[in-house]
């Protein structure tokens, strides 16, 4: 059963099937010098440069700044709650099971003794990436994480985190001695040194791929399961295309969750492997 519409629908959803496969789907995943809630007009952002850096107002950084605000008033809330009672209840309780989570089954058994000094950064990304990846299930929202830009600054302060540690522990010398396996031939000793070196670069780049990866392809998904409805101009894939798509939103909650604490547990393991080398 084809969709009946008049001529002025038919050339939107001509377009539409034309879109499906490129522009449409990325319209909505890609960063844009715009502001838009659908379907209503597109609001522009400033442009700026500084120095010839451009350094534009885009709808990621909206975003950005929604997600830093919401953290902010989120442990606001939890502060006040424990300045009334030792024994919060209801939102400042349930921040403080994620808190204890973080603590309890990621810091401590990855980094063990001394974990407290990076708690306090672990709990951060933590929470910023869970609170990213849930503003991006909201309709209109956009999921910050998955801009590489984004994911690579949390790499890279994960990076500088991770070798901070393991200088102020071991020393320079020492820390970069005690990437070398002992018991290595001098004559490979070159060798490992730079594969050892390479390997620091290897862990962070992983880190920021995987969020990107997964946070843009579930997204990517759900537009074309979506698309598929106008891409086929037909009723019947509707009900399939609608249900698959609300299962894969379902299931990018559980995403949401996971990858916050898959980048969170992972910086914990490498802080730890950088502090703690003789172990």
């Amino acid at each position: 059963m084809e969709l009946k519409t008049s001529t002025a629908i038919q050339d939107t959803l001509q377009q539409a099937k034309g879109d499906v496969g490129s522009d449409w789907i990325m319209h909505h995943i890609l960063d844009a010098p715009y502001f838009q809630f659908e379907p209503f007009n597109a609001i522009p952002l400033p442009h700026l440069s500084l120095f010839g850096f451009d350094i534009s107002i885009t709808k990621h950084v909206v975003f950005l700044w929604l997600v830093a605000i919401l953290l902010i008033v989120a442990f606001k809330i939890v502060s006040n709650a424990y300045k009334k009672s030792l024994v919060p209840h209801g939102f400042a309780n349930f921040m403080e099971v994620l808190i204890v989570f973080v603590r309890d089954d990621i810091a401590k058994p990855t980094i063990g003794k001394g974990y407290e000094k990076f708690l306090p950064y672990l709990l951060t990304v933590f929470f910023f990436i869970l609170f990213s990846n849930f503003i991006g299930l909201v309709p209109n929202g956009a999921t910050i994480t998955s801009n590489i830009s984004v994911t690579v600054t949390l790499a890279v302060i994960s990076f500088l985190v991770t070798q901070a540690g393991g200088i102020m522990k071991n020393g320079a010398w020492g820390y970069f001695k005690g990437l070398i396996p002992s018991g290595v031939p001098a004559w490979l000793l070159p060798i490992m040194f730079v594969v050892e070196i390479l390997g620091l670069f290897t862990k962070p780049f992983a880190l920021a791929i995987r969020l990107f990866a997964n946070m843009t392809a579930g997204h990517i998904i759900i537009f074309a399961l979506i698309g598929l409805i106008f891409f086929m101009q037909t009723y019947l894939v509707a009900p399939v295309s609608i249900a698959f798509a609300i299962f894969i939103y379902l299931l990018e909650i559980l995403v949401a969750t996971i990858q916050a604490y898959i980048f969170t547990m992972l910086s914990s393991l490498f802080i730890g492997m950088a502090v703690h080398q003789d172990h």
